[in-house]
């Protein structure tokens, strides 16, 4: 699309028709959705998480990060495509809903909120075991409740403060990945001082490049998969920003490409510079980044980054609150869900908000209360929702994107390439993952779950979108009933008067019985019946004056016979056809 057209749509973009959800506030700037979406991806699953799956695939986990994240570039175009032609607080929900069904809209938009609030519990009680390890005297529970009640504040107030925290939030981890980068490319070149380069040892040694064949990729592919979750918020807060349409279609165009930097470029920073085989490397308490530092001997490397992965979760934990509270709210909008959790003052939804914040923390109280039992069955449910969201996503591209083409072309600001080939691909590629995960036995589990709870979703969605059917036709025929009622009352509209407007009624009626000989000739003959039976009850004077009017009458109809057919009276047309 032109640049003239995305201008077109910046102008509009405070209007009520680029900004569906107008009752919310709009107080995101365009510096936030950029931030937005490059640090919405970041989590702390890159500093932490990734340790294991280079343990498990080996240097071969560069391979594994460049493909899910080709695949996670695809999905995020996709939704910046739709969401940049509807700009929506309820995403992919609301395209889901459209292109596919209110039931996959339900599906799509309950899965994701169920995942951001457990979420929201795990990166609490992540983000308080670092604070306690710097303040041993505060349980931790007390730091996850300070930490809620903190981003539930936030996000209560406006949307504007949850723009700033999270612009900050990721101003912080895109420096610290920048600074970790150039690190690593300094010691690989052989530029810093007292360490000498390692040269592709590290890549080709101890087993090669795929020391555990296919099994050890697989591995690191599923792994690197779920690294990515985040990007949803951004098309989650476009709807809520100045420019929603200019906003978000900048985002997703720049984010993509740097995100592909950040993620493959420090899994090859740490494969060339760490062997994995270093035992420190799955150890969740240290993480990729700090075991690399700590090889190059930089001085109070594992500090650093434990405030790198801290600032990490509280940014996720303030994200995954926003997005669990506009996605609840623009389901219970669209009639799916509890219409308390719908309501909005000052711009915030934030009956919803204290929802999301209140689940989370009952999330937490599991992992105390019942960390081997309810706790473990949360986890196992959220395993593979992400995947799921993403298979709708790619669905309601593959069928939206026909409709705008065909109904308003002027809305794909954003397009997916190669449009339908590169859809199926993405399409292939989750059902791969799929079918992946059922192999793996530690990730069957999840996989059985998530299927699971998607599968109950769908069937309540479904009968939901029913009952709303049944709803609105019940709706309809007590309209017409009350209609027929007016009807019945003598409550008709004025009868349309003499001259032009008389004529071209009575034209107007012609062409529907043109259109309708059947019911015009029955018309007629009712009304050829009924004016038989007044005539024969009608009295001498009657009579009279018919006759007097008769010469008049002819004379009309003499000069009517000059004209165009499509002119001839109501009368004589609807007896033509009656006779017909």
């Amino acid at each position: 699309m032109s640049r003239t057209t995305l201008d077109k749509e910046q102008d509009s973009g405070t209007s009520a028709d680029a900004r569906p959800d107008a009752r919310l506030g709009n107080g995101l700037k365009q510096r936030h959705l950029s931030m937005i979406a490059l640090g919405g991806v970041i989590g702390a699953g890159l500093f932490v998480g990734s340790g294991a799956a280079i343990a498990a695939a080996g240097p071969s986990i560069i391979i594994a990060y460049a493909i899910s994240g080709a695949l996670v570039m695809l999905v995020m175009r996709m939704l910046g495509e739709m969401a940049a032609a509807n700009p929506a607080s309820g995403s992919f929900s609301v395209h889901a809903e459209k292109a596919i069904g209110p039931w996959a809209g339900f599906t799509a938009g309950w899965s994701f909120w169920f995942l951001l609030c457990v979420a929201v519990g795990l990166e609490g009680i992540g983000a308080a075991k670092i604070a306690h390890g710097w303040v041993p005297s505060v349980p931790e529970w007390a730091f996850v409740a300070l930490f809620m009640l903190l981003f539930c504040i936030t996000n209560l107030i406006s949307v504007r403060n949850f723009g700033e925290f999270e612009f900050w939030f990721a101003a912080l981890k895109i420096g610290a990945i920048v600074l970790f980068l150039g690190i690593g490319v300094a010691a690989i070149a052989g530029v810093l001082p007292n360490h000498e380069p390692p040269g592709l040892s590290n890549l080709t040694g101890e087993g090669g490049f795929f020391p555990n064949g296919s099994e050890g990729l697989i591995v690191g592919l599923l792994a690197s998969v779920f690294a990515y979750g985040g990007l949803e918020t951004v098309t989650i807060a476009a709807a809520e920003s100045e420019h929603p349409v200019k906003g978000v279609a900048k985002a997703v165009r720049t984010a993509m490409w740097r995100i592909a930097i950040f993620y493959v470029g420090s899994m090859a920073v740490i494969a060339t510079l760490v062997p994995w085989t270093d035992p420190a490397l799955p150890n969740p308490d240290k993480g990729s980044y700090v075991v690399t530092l700590e090889a190059l001997g930089l001085p109070a490397a594992g500090q650093i980054m434990n405030v790198v992965v801290f600032i990490a979760l509280l940014s996720a934990m303030n994200a995954n609150i926003y997005g669990a509270s506009r996605m609840a709210g623009s389901l219970v909008a669209r009639g799916q869900g509890p219409k308390v959790l719908g309501r909005i003052s000052g711009g915030v939804p934030r009956a919803a908000v204290m929802t999301s914040s209140v689940f989370g923390f009952v999330c937490v109280l599991l992992s105390y209360w019942y960390p081997e039992t309810l706790f473990a069955w949360l986890l196992n449910i959220i395993g593979a929702i992400i995947l799921v969201v993403w298979f709708f996503i790619a669905a309601a591209q593959l069928r939206m994107r026909r409709k705008l083409q065909r109904e308003a072309p002027e809305k794909l600001v954003v397009k997916m390439w190669l449009y339908p080939y590169l859809t199926w691909i993405a399409l292939a590629a989750m059902a791969a993952v799929f079918v992946l995960m059922a192999r793996e036995e530690g990730t069957r589990v999840q996989l059985y779950y998530t299927g699971g709870l998607t599968i109950v979703l769908a069937v309540i969605g479904y009968v939901l979108q029913q009952s709303n059917s049944v709803k609105a036709a019940h709706a309809k025929v007590d309209t017409l009933a009350a209609e027929l009622e007016d009807l019945k009352a003598g409550k008709l509209p004025p009868a349309p008067a003499g001259g032009d407007a008389g004529a071209e009624a009575e034209a107007g009626v012609s062409e529907e019985a043109e259109e309708a000989p059947a019911e015009a000739a029955a018309e007629a003959e009712a009304e050829e019946k009924e004016a038989e039976d007044e005539t024969s009850e009608t009295s001498g004077d009657d009579a009279e004056e018919a006759e007097d009017a008769k010469p008049e009458a002819e004379a009309e109809a003499e000069a009517d016979s000059d004209k165009p057919k499509a002119n001839t009276s109501k009368a004589d047309k609807q007896k033509a056809d009656a006779k017909r």
